[in-house]
């Protein structure tokens, strides 16, 4: 979708809410966050199979979108935390429709696997 469409302000709801999440890892992220602030290397151990170029990438692009807030702490070594704002709360809420779909859908198509 690009990160163009991010930004765009002439698109429909749906196409403006997908350009935030598009990705591999962003909606991954975005629900371990719901959870509380994660430093970057605990993301990493959750997710180990995003490399950490990638998860950089994803969390200043969600950073951008406002989605997460990063904390810098000025210590040695340094120390950064990611957390959900105030829009990132509003945004998981608003997905938890679509997890629920997604799971019935996951469901249903189990129970036509299991007929077969």
């Amino acid at each position: 979708m690009g990160r163009v469409r991010a930004r765009d302000t002439d698109v429909c709801g749906v196409t403006a809410a997908v350009a935030v999440i598009d990705g591999k890892w962003k909606t991954l992220l975005l629900w371990l966050l719901e959870s509380g602030p994660h430093r970057p290397g605990e993301l990493r151990r959750k997710v180990p199979a995003i490399s950490e170029k990638v998860l950089t990438q994803a969390l200043r692009e969600m950073e951008s979108d406002g989605l997460v807030h990063r904390e810098a702490h000025d210590v040695v070594p340094p120390k950064t935390v990611y957390s959900l704002t105030d829009e990132g709360r509003e945004l998981s809420v608003a997905l938890a429709a679509v997890s629920e779909w997604g799971h019935r859908r996951l469901d249903r198509l189990a129970a036509e696997r299991a007929v077969s």
